[in-house]
């Protein structure tokens, strides 16, 4: 009965899809470009004086999307397109006064909130949910990334591209040049229309603006709203793309805590990327090494379940939209960090002769793996992947293989259908001490899920709607999971809700389930906005309103209400880009097992009780644009059967365009009467990001974490010395909080030293 009512759901949505495919309010044909290949040679230097450049098309008329999006760019800008056999050449011609810059940083892949940019959107696909991004700030530092899902934008996909920029007193001239085997498009006779949109932030002006109108509600890289870029004939053949990227890399470390030797040691592996089409890729790895990778940004943790932290390795997060999105994010049947990353428990002797066992994380090595993605045609995507890792003796891990298929259609305009198959086996017989186990792992863990996704083609409608089924050998009753989610959002409006059903009995291995056997109903975010009419209001503020968040968790079989946390708060959006937000919350907790609310070990409240709270929360975020910035939040209320008290947020200083000082702080004042415990729990993390020029980076991030009595030293040199080609060094610490402004002791060390060097076959 379950099974056939989930599936009636995703029925339900498909015939929905028919009536939110609404026409979109501005016709395409107005916003079309029409692009010549160019014969003669193009040389990158900022300069359009060249034959081609003159004879192509000016587009020159930008649209606001902010502050306002009912009116024309107040800051000119000019776009040409222009093609070779090899190359898409874009110029920008942006009028803009020297002294005005605002940028962020010389590094690559900067954030582009915070400085100014412009941008190419483009969609070969003319689906209109996924496409490139490429961006160039005024000093000439680039920055790519993949759209997916209509206007998410991930920087995590790396590739070659070549730019150049010339400053004069008033104006920069920007000139890109961006290979076709970079785009990943599949060539078809006839075909010769392309979806792509230009943009640009001018952040000292406070203004961001697009050829083809976005409207305000909207990010400017949505390709929901793009313009036609039309060809003469069908675009050139993309030609060969293989590349071999091998790394060598140097360690030096050791376990203070533990007494151990020094391990020194090198390590040497790659990555292939193949193109078996030329929309189709191949990705291969050999011994990876994540040695380079961004340390967590640790958290004050005050939850009964897991804390979901983001990966940060590339191999991983090239294609996370098509793998790692399936399911809602707390039920995820597939998630990578369960590759390569264990937890047990390990025992250790002291060189004293003690013994001591202790529950930590450890690296599990990957041996290799592979990954083929991307499109068969213009509605098909396919993605598979396979990853063999090693036993790990110290916590008594067997050897595994995980495998996942995919396969998603485009159903009308942007709407999508989709299926997963998860499948971890471990191979037991790899186990180096299986006595010491007292239940063995499960031989096998599978999951098979069906899911639709609805974008409507005006981008106000979305849905969400899927049913997964793990299998397992032991084979437990209700191992299902299944949800519904639908949203509105226009200029004025955001509306929202969901259902979703996790079955007691659902096992994702491979994924991220933190809770199951709980039904939740939830609407994460429901608002009305207004825009002052007041004229002398319009000109500090651009926007307020009032909204609301609200879920509720019924726990299974019994459907007892465990957890119920409402929301209720006010905003007010000012033109200079700050933000000033109020509300009130009200929660209920049910407990069905025993929980200290400090999470460091006291007390525990007893199983079977409840706790209902109130309290109040402010929030202000400062100008961006500004050299220094502001965000912090602070609340104050109930806690289970006492009072919290909390404050968090960031402090900030850009030195432009050379990096930026900042100082993120959490403090969490917990006060519980006896015999619980009260505390005080502080997470304060000072970041440095320098860029000595476009190819030189020096980062150090500190995070004094009093909850996990832990202080992580990690500090990152990186030189590109050639395109997407690094050399690495990475130094990180440890050491134990609560003695460390006494008598610093140090848990551990590691020195690593990393070159990667991307060869193009």
């Amino acid at each position: 009965m379950r099974t056939l009512y989930f599936i009636s759901l995703l029925l339900f949505a498909a015939t929905l899809s028919s009536f939110a495919q609404v026409p979109s309010p501005t016709d395409d044909d107005k916003y079309s470009l029409h692009i010549r290949q160019t014969t003669a040679p193009v040389k990158l230097d900022g300069d359009l004086s060249e034959p081609g450049w003159q004879s192509a098309q000016v587009i020159k008329d930008f649209y606001q999307n902010f502050p306002f999006d009912t009116s024309f760019a107040k800051q000119p800008t000019e776009v040409r397109v222009m093609f070779d056999q090899n190359f898409l050449y874009v110029g920008f011609r942006v009028t803009q006064p020297r002294s005005s810059y605002i940028v962020r940083s010389l590094k690559r892949d900067f954030e582009g909130g915070s400085s100014d940019v412009i941008t190419v959107n483009i969609d070969p696909f003319k689906d209109r949910l996924n496409g490139f991004h490429f961006a160039l700030s005024p000093y000439g530092v680039q920055r790519e990334g993949l759209i997916a899902n209509g206007s998410d934008l991930s920087l995590d996909w790396d590739n070659k591209w070549y730019a150049e920029v010339k400053n004069f007193d008033d104006y920069w001239v920007a000139e890109i040049a961006i290979p076709f085997a970079t785009l990943r498009y599949k060539r078809l006779e006839g075909e010769n229309v392309w979806r792509i949109n230009f943009g640009r932030n001018s952040l000292k002006q406070n203004e961001i603006s697009t050829w083809r109108p976005v409207p305000r509600q909207f990010r400017p890289s949505s390709v929901a709203f793009t313009g036609l870029m039309v060809w003469d004939d069908a675009p050139p053949k993309p030609g060969a793309n293989v590349s071999i990227i091998p790394y060598v890399s140097a360690r030096n470390t050791r376990d203070f805590e533990l007494r151990t030797p020094t391990d020194r040691g090198m390590t040497v592996g790659g990555d292939a990327k193949i193109a078996v089409t030329p929309s189709l890729n191949l990705d291969l790895t050999v011994n990876p090494d994540f040695s380079q990778v961004e340390v967590d940004r640790q958290v004050t943790n005050l939850n009964r379940f897991e804390l979901f932290f983001p990966e940060r390795r590339q191999f991983f997060l090239e294609n996370n939209d098509l793998f790692g999105t399936f399911g809602f994010p707390n039920a995820r049947p597939f998630f990578s960090r369960r590759i390569g990353i264990g937890r047990g428990n390990i025992t250790r002797v002291l060189s004293e002769g003690d013994t001591i066992r202790y529950n930590s994380n450890v690296t599990v090595p990957i041996r290799f793996g592979a990954r083929l993605s991307g499109r068969v045609d213009k509605n098909w995507r396919i993605g598979l992947l396979n990853m063999q890792t090693a036993a790990v003796d110290l916590i008594n891990a067997p050897a595994a293989n995980y495998s996942v298929g995919i396969i998603q259609r485009r159903i009308s305009t942007r709407s999508t259908l989709g299926g997963i198959f998860v499948n971890k086996e471990n191979f037991l017989n790899t186990i180096a001490r299986p006595s010491e186990l007292t239940t063995l792992p499960n031989q096998f863990n599978r999951v098979a899920g069906l899911e639709y996704n609805l974008f409507s083609k005006d981008n106000k409608w979305e849905g969400e709607f899927y049913y997964h089924r793990s299998f397992s050998p032991n084979n437990p009753a209700d191992a299902q999971s299944g949800a519904a989610f639908l949203g509105y959002r226009d200029q004025y409006w955001q509306l929202n809700g969901g259902v979703q059903y996790i079955g007691q009995g659902f096992r994702a291995e491979t994924g991220f389930v933190p809770r199951t056997g709980v039904v939740n109903l939830f609407i994460p975010e429901s608002n009305r906005l207004w825009n002052p009419k007041n004229p002398k209001l319009a000109k500090k503020i651009i926007a307020w309103g009032f909204g609301s968040e609200s879920e509720f968790s019924w726990n299974l079989p019994d459907y007892r209400l465990t957890d119920r946390n409402n929301n209720l708060y006010g905003f007010i959006s000012f033109r200079n880009q700050s933000e000033l937000f109020g509300g009130v919350y009200n929660n209920f907790t049910y407990l069905f097992f025993g929980f200290d609310p400090t999470n460091t070990g006291g007390p525990q409240l007893a199983e079977g009780t409840d706790y209902t709270t109130t309290g109040v929360f402010a929030g202000y975020s400062s100008d961006r644009r500004q050299d220094f910035t502001v965000e912090s939040r602070a609340q104050v209320g109930g806690y289970y059967n006492g009072r919290s008290a909390r404050l968090n947020g960031q402090l900030a200083y850009r030195w432009q365009p050379y990096g930026i000082f900042a100082l993120s702080y959490t403090y969490n004042a917990i006060r519980l009467p006896a015999p619980y415990r009260s505390t005080d729990l502080f997470l304060i993390g000072p970041r440095a990001e320098l860029a000595f020029s476009r190819s030189l980076f020096f980062s150090t991030f500190i995070q004094y974490n009093t909850q996990a009595n832990n202080i992580n030293i990690n500090s990152r040199l990186q030189w590109r010395f050639r395109p997407v080609s690094d050399l690495f060094l990475v130094y990180t610490d440890n050491y134990y909080s609560n003695q460390f402004f006494q008598n610093p002791a140090v848990k551990n060390r590691a020195l690593v030293l990393k070159m990667t060097y991307w060869l193009n076959v």
